[in-house]
């Protein structure tokens, strides 16, 4: 990670800028550098090691994203009408807080003129197989596999209950190393071998401990993110990759390519306002904006003065990627005892119940329903957070203890009336978190008010996806024996997603997308999207590994000399009076 240059310095040119590190950012380092390109990555957050993931309350409080705030933690957390966001903002993007699932887009939910409220239509521009060969080079480097462990009682759980709904379920390829080596049988904490590529951060691995911490940052480096694989490897062929540069704006430059305005947060952050710093340039011939729907989709915005003919869909086509988080609480043996499922044990998603779409099937829009584990540590805070149990516990405690002293009895062994006291955790033992996710409608619209992001979008058209849904979790609840809780959100008629997608959709013509059916923006050569903003709509599964696959996509026809689009082409697909938009 090199060292920025002096601003007396003349502006410096690269090849490629990357603007962000996740999963399009990082695939498109590595496919340039490894193609002999000279390749710059900005990113605007700090690199994360093994290790130096925040656990405790003191480095939890600071682990969140406002540089106005001096905060240059890994969360960036965002709240809109109608729905809130959690992202990401390190060295590898989303891939440090995700829970590793590999899922390859559904063929059939590649859906064309799909109508969505309020006028246009949901499109995808390529196919199943069209990105089949990309999910299978993405697969090549970040080496998925199926959960392995066949012990795990929230994962067996999930599968009973698909067995006994006459649901399809299956184990998702996790990028995660759960073996030393391939064909290894699987074992926790072992360490791993290094990559041929080195590791950027230098420090060593091991193989997944089941500690349910996926979502947190991996301490032991078993997740197989993008900052030790693609990133890795692109550094070992070149790339130059530079943490803490956040991008303000950028415009095409008379004799082609990029200028890009940015910033250089400080390593110590204390107390320096964002508005000190100053704001550097750097040509490049090529502009990869890969920074997520909301950092991309933000950037366009803000940069849309400087682009004229841009698209009029830039902002169209958001959805959370029906993203919706519910608890199954309290699951019952056929006797009505607790029984175990133990959500903290194993990673975060160990199994996926599809339901099919109308597309294929189904009688409505299609979902995922995933097992959604949680840290070890947060099974204290639900038993404690119990304060009526906790407080009648606590009471008992006490008055075996001031009656042994009243009475001068000789019990001195008050074991049992502790472990009393702690209880016996059938509540967090006996409880899941549930994951939803699928194909919502993509009607939400992005835009700046006041110079700042905002997103439109609401329940309301969404309805019949999100009732179907939650009626599948709760007869998942109803074959465990447990109660069926919504988070506390959907009363509010909110929801919170970690998978925000669209805003500069693909599509075929200006009049349908931001950017052509490879990312690259309609009209300006050379300045491609490649993240989840370039969505068309919901991705259905977990959307990670298309974007990944769309965008080695991308670099296939780039690096193959067919990329530069021109505006005699563009105005070539332009959509014919009266077309759909």
């Amino acid at each position: 990670m090199s060292a920025q240059p002096r601003d007396a310095d003349p502006v410096e040119h690269v090849d490629a800028l990357v603007v962000g590190s996740g999963f399009g950012g990082s695939v498109a380092a590595f496919r340039f550098a490894s193609a002999g390109r000279q390749v710059v990555v900005f990113e605007r957050g700090r690199a994360y090691p093994p290790g130096s993931f925040a656990r405790t309350p003191a480095q939890l409080g600071k682990a969140f994203w406002d540089p106005s705030e001096a905060l240059y933690g890994l969360y960036d957390a965002w709240s809109f009408a109608g729905l809130e966001g959690v992202v990401s903002s390190g060295l590898g993007g989303g891939s440090l807080i995700y829970a590793n699932v590999l899922l390859r887009k559904d063929p059939e939910w590649f859906v064309h003129d799909s109508p969505v409220p309020g006028g246009g239509y949901e499109n995808w521009p390529f196919s199943r197989e069209d990105l089949d060969p990309h999910y299978d080079a993405v697969a090549a480097m970040l080496t998925p596999t199926p959960y392995p462990y066949q012990d795990t009682l929230k994962t067996r759980a999930m599968e009973e209950c698909a067995e006994a709904l006459g649901l399809e379920c299956q184990r998702p390829p996790l990028a995660v190393s759960f073996s030393p080596t391939p064909h290894a049988p699987p074992g926790r904490g072992l360490p791993l071998l290094p990559a041929p590529y080195g590791n950027v951060h230098g420090a060593g691995r091991q193989t997944c401990t089941l500690c349910g911490e996926c979502d947190l940052g991996c301490n032991t480096g078993a997740k197989n993110t993008l900052d030790h694989t693609y990133l890795s490897a692109a550094a070992r062929h070149g790339a130059d990759l530079r943490t803490l540069h956040e991008v303000r704006g950028f415009r095409p430059l008379p004799g082609g390519g990029y200028e890009v305005r940015y910033v250089v947060h400080h390593d110590d952050g204390e107390g320096r306002s964002t508005r000190e710093l100053p704001e550097r340039v750097v040509h490049c011939s090529r502009l990869v904006l890969a920074a997520g729907t909301f950092g991309t989709t933000f950037l366009l915005l803000r940069s849309r003065a400087s682009l004229p003919g841009l698209s009029r869909r830039l902002g169209t086509r958001f959805s959370g990627n029906g993203d919706l988080l519910t608890l199954l609480l309290g699951a019952q043996t056929a006797q009505g005892a607790g029984r175990p499922v133990d959500g903290s044990v194993g990673p975060v998603i160990t199994s996926a119940i599809r339901v099919p779409d109308r597309v294929d099937g189904g009688t409505g829009r299609g979902y995922y329903v995933e097992d959604a584990g949680y840290p070890a540590f947060a099974n204290w805070l639900i038993e404690t957070g119990q304060l009526r149990s906790l407080g009648r516990r606590a009471a008992r405690l006490a008055f075996r203890m001031l009656k042994d002293r009243v009475t001068r009895s000789q019990a001195s062994n008050v074991s049992s009336a502790l472990a009393g006291a702690v209880g016996d955790g059938r509540l967090s033992s006996c409880s899941l978190p549930l994951l939803g996710m699928g194909r919502d409608v993509p009607d939400g619209v992005m835009s700046l008010h006041d110079g700042r992001l905002a997103v439109d979008w609401t329940l309301s058209t969404s309805t019949g996806y999100f009732t179907a849904l939650r009626h599948t979790m709760e007869d998942l609840g109803g074959v465990l024996g447990a109660t069926f809780s919504d988070n506390p959100l959907w009363w509010a008629k909110r929801v919170i997603t970690v998978h925000p997608l669209g805003g500069a959709p693909v599509g075929r013509h200006p009049g349908e997308g931001v950017c052509d059916p490879y990312g690259e923006v309609f009209g300006f050569p050379g300045l491609h999207v490649l993240d989840g903003s370039a969505m068309p709509g919901p991705v259905g599964a977990n959307p990670a590994f298309t974007i990944a696959a769309l965008a080695d996509r991308a670099c296939d026809r780039i690096l193959s000399g067919a990329g530069a689009a021109t505006v005699q082409a563009a105005s070539r697909q332009a959509a014919p009076a009266g077309a759909r938009s």
